[in-house]
């Protein structure tokens, strides 16, 4: 009875593991590599636009790249996949939230016609916002579709919030094609820019609200700051 015993253990541990480390890993370079943009981005903003301390900004890469360089060397251990989830989620909101403040300051200086920015200093700072954007939401998009990077890339059966032209054209795409961050990467573009889908389809009523949300933040900045520093530059 005891050789059963122990064979029952090994292969319930076995079981675990092969549950905890999925067999494709999405590489996590490209989403690093937008993280230090975006962290780069917010550091040209002019002084009194920066919601945050210059030390503020080495903590968040640190925290938020720590997690996906875990992911990555564990061969996508599911404690880590957990713990970069809602670290990159709390970025996005950290992030967001710092962008949108200093989008608020731009659009405020701006309307009351305030002589503390030059007009190359709003339109820099109106495409550093408006990257930013593109960036935070991006994440976002590639961290919550599917259940997220694992799930997504082995197939294990949670809702798609977008609907890409990929998935209707399987004999058109590459053998077990799945969307990676580069895919959300030019999602969170082409609905910054177009300010609507372009080729990925929004299925779920959070994908809507957030490509909403999205859309107005950049149609803020190019509207009102972005022409303002144009109208300012070419006077």
């Amino acid at each position: 009875m005891d050789h059963v015993r122990i064979e029952v253990e090994w292969r319930l541990k076995v079981t675990t593991q092969e549950s905890a480390q999925p067999s494709r890993i999405e590489p996590r370079w490209p989403p690093a590599l937008a993280v230090l943009v975006l962290l780069l981005l917010l550091s040209v903003l002019p002084g009194h636009i920066q919601v945050f301390p210059t030390w503020f900004r080495f903590v968040c890469a640190a925290v938020v790249l720590l997690p996906m360089a875990a992911v990555q060397l564990s061969g996508g251990h599911s404690r880590w996949r957990l713990v970069e989830r809602w670290i990159t989620l709390l970025f996005f909101l950290v992030a967001g939230a710092g962008a949108l403040a200093g989008l608020t300051i731009l659009i405020r200086s701006v309307v009351r016609g305030s002589a503390d920015l030059s007009g190359l200093q709003l339109f820099t700072s109106s495409i550093a916002v408006w990257v930013t954007n593109v960036l935070v939401f991006s994440l976002l998009y590639w961290e919550i579709d599917r259940g997220g990077p694992e799930p997504r890339a082995n197939d294990e059966g949670v809702r798609p919030d977008w609907l890409f032209p990929q998935a209707g054209a399987p004999e058109d795409s590459p053998p077990g094609w799945r969307p990676t961050f580069v895919d959300y990467l030019f999602l969170g573009f082409s609905t910054a820019t177009a300010f609507s889908p372009t080729d990925a389809l929004p299925l779920t009523s959070r994908a809507k609200l957030l490509m909403m949300l999205e859309s107005s933040i950049s149609l803020a900045t190019i509207v009102v700051v972005a022409a303002r520093a144009i109208n300012v530059l070419g006077g």
